[in-house]
């Protein structure tokens, strides 16, 4: 069965028409069905402007039924994800509504963070929702929560959590790795795991503050040193210390 967005007998008059190329302003004819054709003036692979990707964002035979993609469907792909990706936790977690709230928090300041530290925010996001996957496992088989169980266990749920959701290997791996290791920075992390580092800090701190506060003196120079990015330690003045 063809997708009846697709299929001629479904088309309507303006199912053929012209657009300037972004490159040169050449005129490019599309097909509706279309998703790119290549300026002859320039060369440029220019994206049907009045395509609608909606299924094809999340569609895991979107490249079977448009070939291949553009870079901007691609992109728009991996946004999606970590908002199903916010869901798939939710789903996990059922009523741990600690957890939930956590991983929400820590995911709001990952990408306050990491829009200004120029990460990708695609990795950052999920890995932020993600983080934390492993507690439960850690709780069950180890009676703990400790980090290194968390991080033991966390990476083969959230792979299966990605992978469900179609998630392209490299972009698991990103995020499975820094789920592996969330509580402990190296010298060769990258800026996307720097980022979720710091806003799992906040929130951690954040936390701590509320059930056993420390003198704000001490909480400065926390503040001051623990810090991996820039964005981080601003937000941690603003959040932690009202600056």
């Amino acid at each position: 069965m063809k997708c009846p967005g697709q299929d001629s007998r479904y088309w309507k008059p303006g199912a053929i028409f012209e657009a300037n190329c972004t490159k040169c302003g050449h005129t490019v004819e599309f097909f509706k069905d279309d998703t790119a054709r290549k300026c002859s003036n320039c060369g440029h692979r220019q994206v049907n402007p009045k395509m609608d990707f909606g299924c094809a964002a999340y569609c895991e035979y979107a490249d079977q039924c448009l070939g291949t993609l553009p870079p901007e469907l691609v992109a728009l792909k991996e946004n999606l994800l970590k908002d199903r990706v916010a869901i798939e936790m939710k789903k996990y977690f059922k009523t741990d509504f600690k957890r939930i709230g956590h991983a929400t928090k820590v995911a709001r300041y990952a990408e306050q963070i990491g829009k200004e530290e120029k990460g990708n925010l695609s990795v950052i996001l999920c890995a932020a929702y993600l983080h934390d996957i492993g507690i439960h496992e850690a709780e069950r088989k180890y009676n703990s929560t400790a980090a290194q169980f968390q991080e033991q266990e966390g990476p083969p749920i959230a792979r299966s959590i990605l992978s469900r959701l179609g998630a392209k290997e490299p972009l698991m791996d990103e995020i499975c790795d820094i789920i592996g290791h969330h509580h402990h920075p190296g010298p060769d992390d990258s800026i996307n795991f720097k980022v979720l580092y710091d806003a799992d800090l906040i929130v951690n701190l954040e936390e701590n503050q509320e059930e056993n506060p420390v003198d704000p003196g001490r909480l400065a120079q926390m503040v001051e040193k623990s810090f991996l990015t820039a964005k981080g330690r601003q937000t941690a003045q603003k959040v932690l210390l009202k600056e």
